[in-house]
C-alpha cells in the first residue's frame, strides 16, 4: 500500500506548500494584519487576482482569516488564525534550509538548462 495516498495527512501539508503564493503570503502576514495592496507590495510580483485567490484558499483551509471595516472607503484586513501560526516554525526552517543551499540549487537548474541547451543546438 503507498505511503502517501491522496488522503494521507502528510499530503495535507505538502500541497499546502506546493502552491506558490500559500507559504509566501503566510510568511508576510506573519507580523499581524494586513491590508491586500499592504501585502501586495510586501511579497511583490503578485497580481491582485492571484493575492485575492490565494487568499480564498488559504482563508478556506482555516489558515488565514479577514475582517471587514465599515468604512468609507471600505477596509480589508487579512491575518494568520491560531492554526495558520503554526505553519510559520515549519516555513521558517525551509527559509533557512533555501539559505543555506538555494545557491546550488539555483546552480543545478542552470546546469540543467545549459545540458538541454547543448544537446539540442
Amino acid at each position: 500500500m503507498p505511503d502517501f495516498i491522496a488522503d494521507c495527512r502528510a499530503r495535507v501539508g505538502f500541497d499546502l506548500l506546493a502552491n506558490t503564493w500559500n507559504g509566501v503570503l503566510l510568511w508576510a502576514l506573519r507580523d499581524g494584519p494586513c491590508r491586500p495592496y499592504a501585502l501586495r507590495r510586501r511579497v511583490g510580483g503578485i497580481s491582485p487576482k492571484v493575492l485575492n485567490e490565494t487568499l480564498r484558499r488559504l482563508e478556506a483551509h482555516g489558515l488565514v482569516t479577514h475582517r471587514r471595516y465599515r468604512e468609507a472607503p471600505p477596509r480589508v484586513e487579512y491575518e494568520l488564525t491560531a492554526l495558520g501560526r503554526t505553519l510559520l516554525g515549519p516555513l521558517e526552517a525551509v527559509g533557512d534550509w533555501a539559505a543555506e543551499h538555494g545557491d546550488a540549487v539555483v546552480a543545478a537548474r542552470e546546469r540543467a538548462r545549459g545540458g538541454r541547451l547543448r544537446r539540442e543546438g
